[in-house]
């Protein structure tokens, strides 16, 4: 009788030992291991800081500096804030553009010293508070972005461009 309970034991035990191999593997086959992902390919710098300034940057801010004003003239006072799904789609392309320029500055052969990649990450942090302003349709929180993005752009033209 005792052969018999000693062989039910081990097999109980090789049967959750085996129920958890086969979770294991689940979820092992879920998330490809690095060897199995396809790597990046390394990236070669094409386009001059000055290009990215133009070509990105500064179409990127524009277009969230300009979505969002208060004009007071003797006539009244004019609000300007997007409304319709094209005008806040316009100013969250501005705010990935910035985001993704501020990426760009980050690459191999154009980060200058640890104050160029502060300044690059703080660009990049203002055009995602924009992205989230742009997401709660919030025209003063875009407002408020467009400052931290003013300011990360002011800080790094008063200190590289000459």
């Amino acid at each position: 009788m005792r052969s018999a309970e000693w062989l039910f034991g081990v097999s109980a035990v090789l049967f959750v030992f085996g129920i958890g191999f086969v979770v294991v593997g689940a979820r092992s086959a879920r998330h490809p291991t690095t060897a199995m992902r396809p790597s990046a390919p390394d990236l070669v710098p094409v386009a001059s800081i000055r290009q990215i300034m133009q070509g990105i940057v500064t179409p990127g801010a524009t277009a969230i500096f300009e979505s969002v004003s208060t004009t007071i003239t003797l006539e009244g006072t004019t609000e300007k804030a997007p409304r319709t799904n094209e005008e806040w789609a316009a100013v969250a392309n501005g705010a990935a553009a910035l985001a993704e320029a501020g990426n760009l500055m980050l690459m191999e052969g154009r980060a200058l010293d640890g104050d160029w990649i502060k300044m690059s990450q703080a660009m990049i942090d203002a055009a995602k508070l924009t992205l989230t302003a742009v997401q709660a349709r919030n025209p003063q929180q875009v407002f408020d972005a467009g400052g931290e993005v003013y300011t990360s752009c002011n800080g790094c033209h008063a200190q590289y461009m000459r």
